[in-house]
């Protein structure tokens, strides 16, 4: 029996084209590179403007501390192998290496090669956060009716990397800090607004040399930066371990 795989040109035109690292439109996080040489200064605390995002280097046993001054603001975020992006955080291989879809302290995070990226050593929070939802992207705004540009979780990873001379390989899914999307018996999803505190804060151990990526949410429809759907900034700094 013959099989025949055929797309149209233009899809094969589009597909010869496409460049993961490009973002589909531009804010702040192309002008939000925290230093030229991609180092952060150690017990600075840096500001990611609302709806923006930053990438920051971390050396293995460095700690990167996240904080949530609105207590509302979701942040994606991810983290490549400094060496090799190609080498992600990986949520469904988190999943498998957990057996769990929820991360806590202790937990560690590991790759799209099953090695140790990272590991939780606090969370002040409840510990509500989310693995199974992707970024936000352009598209997903079409899809809730934008007509225009709209700024997006995964524009932000792309510029975010690009500001540091860098080039993300791949939009991978975000380990989704202070998102609330409960599981329901029967399997359903649901979005709902944040159950952190104002202030409250995550911090992760790097396990090798990363590029850990923030992004403050731009979601602004959906209820999952709160009920009036107001992105607000988030803050991190990185020190040793």
């Amino acid at each position: 029996m013959e099989m025949r795989f055929w797309t149209s040109n233009l899809e094969f035109q589009r597909m010869l084209n496409y460049d993961p690292s490009k973002p589909d439109g531009l804010n702040q996080s192309m002008e939000n590179a925290i230093s030229g040489d991609r180092v952060p200064v150690r017990s600075k605390r840096y500001t990611i403007p609302a709806r923006c995002g930053a990438a920051v280097r971390l050396d293995s046993g460095q700690r990167l501390t996240i904080t949530n001054p609105s207590g509302w603001q979701v942040c994606d975020f991810w983290a490549f192998n400094a060496s090799d992006l190609g080498e992600f955080m990986s949520m469904e291989h988190v999943h498998t290496d957990l057996l769990s879809v929820s991360p806590e302290a202790g937990d560690r995070l590991v790759s799209n090669l099953r090695n140790p990226m990272l590991s939780i050593t606090q969370d002040s929070s409840p510990g509500v956060h989310d693995t199974l939802i992707a970024s936000c992207d352009w598209n997903r705004y079409k899809q809730l009716g934008c007509t225009e540009y709209h700024d997006n979780c995964a524009d932000n990873l792309r510029q975010a990397l690009l500001a540091i001379g860098q080039k993300a390989p791949h939009v991978p899914a975000p380990f989704n800090l202070w998102m609330n999307v409960p599981i329901k018996a029967d399997g359903a999803l649901d979005w709902e607004p944040p159950v952190s505190k104002p202030g409250e804060t995550i911090t992760f151990q790097a396990e090798m040399p990363v590029y850990a990526v923030m992004s403050a949410c731009p979601q602004d429809i959906t209820p999952v930066n709160g009920s009036e759907g107001k992105p607000e900034k988030l803050e991190f700094v990185v020190h040793d371990g």
